[in-house]
């Protein structure tokens, strides 16, 4: 029997996140606990929770789940544990052990379908080296899967959003455009080409562009998911205290994505992001539509976006590249706080 999973979904992976907006009012009600060895919490909108346990070791701490962005369910499995465990990657962490999360239809989907989803997500996990140790399912439409994710860092090693610095240069190492893609393969408008690119840049573990920041000694990073370039190099400015600027004409993008703009193929991710993110950018008075609408499509497994000084830019992009990350792009610096965080 074959199993479409779009067909159960209007927005799915990323995509379906409510709008960073909503989240911002939603956090202002949730206390903060008062312990000194939380080490990141989610003041600064940091990817993940850092937890120290002692002098030599922390534990990251993140949780990640979403409807189906893709067709298949074994490859829905792998797209979601790859964006799960990212976070902690972004952190800095080495992701060791996760919890499958799984809300699944089970009057409206053969069971095997289910079986596929936790095979591609225990695939994807044991390529990380994760162990998956149980997990909590219930009876739910339509299908959404993800992990909880734990891993280990040392106190002292810990990257965030808030370590980007007045005179760094961005590093992004996947291209972007996944959202569009999905939605213009909803509308047959996205060829197979671009769309089987997509669906492996979202599965594709940023485990490689981790072991680059470590050995050079980044401070400050994030993933780029559900909020866009923009949305998240929004928060790492806040967070940092900085200004972003990024080139969109630098900014690597997958396939023909740019295209699919011009066919209509713009989510209402897209929309929300931008709205967020609005008051506190200034574009380019000649900033191209296209450009501009990729900075805000909603990511799902996306790159790291990482803050590095201007002396190891080109060694940095060059162990990347040297690691398979060949997309990977210098797309714009961090300057002093001006008037704007951001802007492209």
């Amino acid at each position: 029997m074959k199993i479409d999973l779009l067909q159960l979904v209007e927005y799915g992976g990323c995509s379906s996140k409510i709008s960073p907006k909503q989240l911002e009012e939603i956090l202002k009600y949730l206390p903060l606990p008062k312990d000194p060895n939380i080490l990141v919490d989610i003041d600064t909108h940091d990817d993940a929770g850092v937890y120290r346990v002692n002098d030599e070791l922390a534990l990251v701490l993140t949780t990640d789940f979403f409807p189906p962005v893709c067709s298949d369910p074994y490859e829905f499995g792998q797209i979601a544990a790859a964006n799960s465990i990212s976070d902690v990657y972004a952190m800095g962490g080495d992701p060791v052990l996760a919890l499958n999360i799984m809300m699944f239809p089970a009057a409206k989907l053969p069971m095997e379908a289910f079986a596929e989803i936790l095979k591609g997500g225990y695939d994807k996990a044991t390529e990380a080296g994760v162990r998956i140790i149980g997990g909590h399912t219930i009876d739910d439409f339509p299908p959404k899967y993800g992990l909880a994710v734990v891993g280990y860092i040392h106190p002292g090693k810990i990257i965030t959003n808030a370590g980007a610095k007045p005179g760094d240069y961005l590093i992004l190492t996947k291209p972007v455009g996944t959202g569009i893609i999905m939605a213009g393969q909803r509308l047959g408008l996205a060829s197979d080409t671009d769309v089987n690119e997509a669906k492996k840049q979202m599965k594709l573990l940023n485990k490689s562009g981790a072991e680059v920041m470590k050995k050079y000694n980044i401070k400050g990073a994030t993933d780029i998911t559900g909020f866009g370039l923009a949305g998240h190099a929004l928060k790492m400015a806040q967070a940092s205290k900085v200004s972003i600027k990024i080139n969109m004409e630098k900014v690597p993008l997958i396939g023909n994505v740019y295209n699919l703009i011009d066919d209509g193929c713009i989510p209402g991710a897209s929309f929300r992001n931008l709205e967020f993110v609005e008051e506190h950018l200034m574009a380019a008075d000649d900033l191209d539509y296209n450009l501009k609408m990729l900075a805000f499509d909603a990511q799902t497994s996306g790159g790291l976006l990482m803050s590095v000084s201007a002396g190891i830019v080109d060694k940095v992009l060059t162990d990347l590249h040297a690691a398979g990350l060949t997309s990977a792009a210098s797309i714009g610096e961090v300057t002093e706080l001006h008037e704007k965080f951001l802007t492209l």
